[in-house]
């Protein structure tokens, strides 16, 4: 916003949401046509300069299918094993470890973050399933295509990245049977964040907020909604409209 002299509004918050924020975008006409043509040949270049040149990567085609697949998992739960189940779905042969060696090799590139799950109650680290988030959501739409069914998924990695740009450590709650999308550690302190495409509906509100409630600590809840206004606090619970986060979320 500051780099682009942009106001703080609703129409800038869903450019940063489409396009992203890679700086040279301030040299392009904000239309689609040209972003995505420009994303899109940035993901290009880091597959074929930083992945596959770098890692001596023969297997292009699968390098491909994945990074569109995590596109379009963005947000969900992902392991190497539901990824070779997927790829034998299309017909598409690899094994675990050379899933589990070209992931890697897109985090070293820095184009996606893995985040791993905690137990909440247990304190327990689990090694199998995390999920990925791209470094720029622009990419990330330029990849899978923007569409306002991906919405909730936009908005988690949109939160996600806010979180790593102020500092905190981030991982991926559970706590039963229930999910809690962000626990952000930073200096000690912790802050439980839990992403919605909006709160209108009652089934929804009780879902996102319980998610929280179940947390028996007493570190900050929050509820980040692409909801304009911003709700009371529900047992002690806040709801953050998505542009106050990113704007005053610290």
């Amino acid at each position: 916003m500051h780099f682009h002299k942009l106001e703080n509004n609703t129409e800038n918050l869903t450019r940063y949401i489409k396009y992203g924020g890679l700086p040279y975008l301030i040299h392009l006409e904000m239309d689609d046509e040209t972003v995505f043509d420009y994303l899109e040949n940035i993901n290009r270049s880091i597959l074929f300069r930083d992945v596959v040149s770098r890692f001596e990567v023969r297997n292009v085609d699968f390098l491909v299918r994945l990074i569109t697949y995590l596109a379009n998992k963005t947000g969900n739960l992902v392991s190497a094993r539901s990824i070779v189940n997927f790829l034998k779905s299309q017909n598409v042969s690899i094994s675990i470890t050379a899933v589990l060696n070209y992931l890697n090799y897109l985090t070293t590139a820095m184009l996606i973050t893995g985040v791993k799950r905690l137990d909440i109650q247990g304190k327990k680290v689990f090694e199998i399933g995390e999920k990925f988030y791209f470094n720029d959501v622009g990419i990330r739409n330029a990849v899978a295509g923007f569409s306002p069914f991906d919405l909730g998924q936009i908005i988690e990695n949109v939160i996600f990245l806010h979180l790593k740009i102020m500092g905190y450590s981030v991982l991926v709650g559970k706590n039963g049977e229930r999910e809690v999308d962000f626990i952000a550690e930073r200096k000690g302190e912790k802050v439980y964040i839990q992403a919605a495409l909006q709160i209108t509906e009652k089934k929804t509100m009780e879902r996102e907020f319980n998610n929280l409630l179940a947390i028996t600590d007493n570190y900050p809840k929050y509820v980040v909604t692409l909801d304009e206004y911003s709700g009371k606090t529900f047992e002690g619970i806040v709801h953050l409209p998505l542009r106050k986060f990113l704007t005053e979320f610290q």
